[in-house]
């Protein structure tokens, strides 16, 4: 699947006005064609913890955490203000914290993010991460297409081949999927900016509740990595839990060409139409 060649496409989720950053119609969301999908908003979130000026060398650290508060619906074509800061610096571990604002300093999202400091260890005689499951990258393409007048994140910005299960069928799937466009002009997507982008699908490709009856909104998304996943295909066996009280979860475990990195989980607001 290659990129959308209309010209009127932007090449990228985000571009850059003056101090602020505008999300593109590549950020567009399934719930609200004025607002974001959680995926981009999570990357930028990523983007901004991978990238805070504390004086460090950033190599030196991976992400091991992160958890997103989607607050607010962020806007299409906005000017959005994203700002970081390290919260409790340490040695080995520290904790950052991004945050997304419009331009009356409404707060539309959130992010705390735990770092560990990257450094060679020896694991355990015999121990081996889970491999990738099938052939990387490789799956049916069926269902991962819409219809729709708009470009949209889902659409339009990814790449999703399915292995086991479809997004139209309800229940558990095993997927893989590569980001098409990069969080910024110009800028090759980080594993820990891929996997977040990819783990936010986990609700909706896993749901086994129908939308048109049903509304099952993730406000949260928390990924935990165990190393910095590698290549451009992330993959992720997910499913969807339900309660009898309005809450839920989706999980999802994330693979790379390497095999298993990590975890994603998103609590979900289910509700009746």
């Amino acid at each position: 699947m290659e990129p959308p060649a209309s010209e009127s496409v932007a090449a990228s989720l985000f571009v850059v006005d003056g101090d602020a950053l505008v999300a593109t119609e590549l950020s567009r969301g399934p719930w609200d064609a004025a607002s974001c999908h959680g995926g981009p908003v999570s990357a930028l979130l990523v983007r901004m913890c991978e990238r805070i000026d504390d004086g460090s060398d950033a190599a030196a650290w991976q992400l091991a955490r992160i958890t997103v508060e989607l607050t607010r619906p962020v806007p299409i074509g906005q000017p959005l203000f994203v700002a970081a800061e390290l919260e409790r610096p340490g040695r080995n571990v520290s904790l950052i914290g991004a945050r997304i604002t419009l331009e009356n300093g409404t707060e539309v999202a959130r992010a705390r993010a735990l770092r560990i400091r990257a450094a060679e260890v020896t694991l355990a005689d015999g121990y081996v991460p889970d491999s990738p499951f099938g052939e990387v990258g490789v799956g049916s393409h069926e269902g991962a297409t819409f219809p729709g007048e708009h470009i949209a994140f889902h659409r339009d910005a990814v790449d999703m081949r399915f292995t086991e299960g479809s997004w139209l069928e309800p229940g558990p799937v095993s997927m893989w999927c590569r980001l098409l466009y990069p969080v910024l002009p110009g800028e090759e997507p980080t594993g820990a900016q891929r996997a977040v982008a990819t783990a936010d699908f986990s609700n909706g490709v896993s749901s086994e509740l129908d939308p048109a009856d049903r509304l099952f909104i993730n406000p949260d998304l928390s990924v935990h990595l165990a190393r910095p996943p590698v290549g451009e295909w992330i993959g992720a066996q997910a499913s969807s839990h339900y309660g009898p009280l309005g809450a839920g979860f989706a999980e999802a475990a994330l693979f790379d060409e390497r095999g298993r990195c990590g975890r994603s989980v998103q609590s979900l607001y289910i509700a009746t139409r």
